[in-house]
């Protein structure tokens, strides 16, 4: 049958050699947390999308995209919620634990943000 693919014969077996296209080719760093969140979230519930990603090779740089994007955000938001907060170096001084509570508040309020607007979505 001629269909345009070369074969490898391994065995008794013919194995189609098939090699991506280099232009699919995807950047080899680390997804990061929210990369794997969002990797998590299609899976589950966003099948259609994710084979889509999968079949055109562009899964790796849209986790990528992904993953910058929150990290854009929380470095943007952070230093803004904690002056809002009052989460100021004179109370860092004066009560420690009070300022990283604050802190650790205002962190779970830019994530529920960036999980609402960005990985869930």
């Amino acid at each position: 049958m001629e269909n345009g693919l070369t074969y490898i014969r391994v065995g008794d077996y013919y194995i189609p050699n098939l090699a991506l296209d280099p232009e699919l080719e995807e950047p080899a760093r680390d997804i990061g947390k929210y990369g794997r969140m969002r990797l998590t979230y299609l899976k589950q519930h966003q099948r259609k999308l994710y084979r889509e990603l999968v079949s055109t090779g562009k899964l790796q740089t849209h986790l990528l995209e992904i993953n910058d994007t929150a990290n854009d955000w929380l470095n943007r938001m952070m230093p803004q919620m904690a002056k809002a907060a009052g989460a100021t170096e004179e109370l860092k001084a004066r009560d420690q634990m009070a300022w990283v509570g604050l802190m650790n508040s205002c962190e779970a309020r830019v994530e529920e943000i960036i999980f609402s607007d960005l990985i869930y979505c």
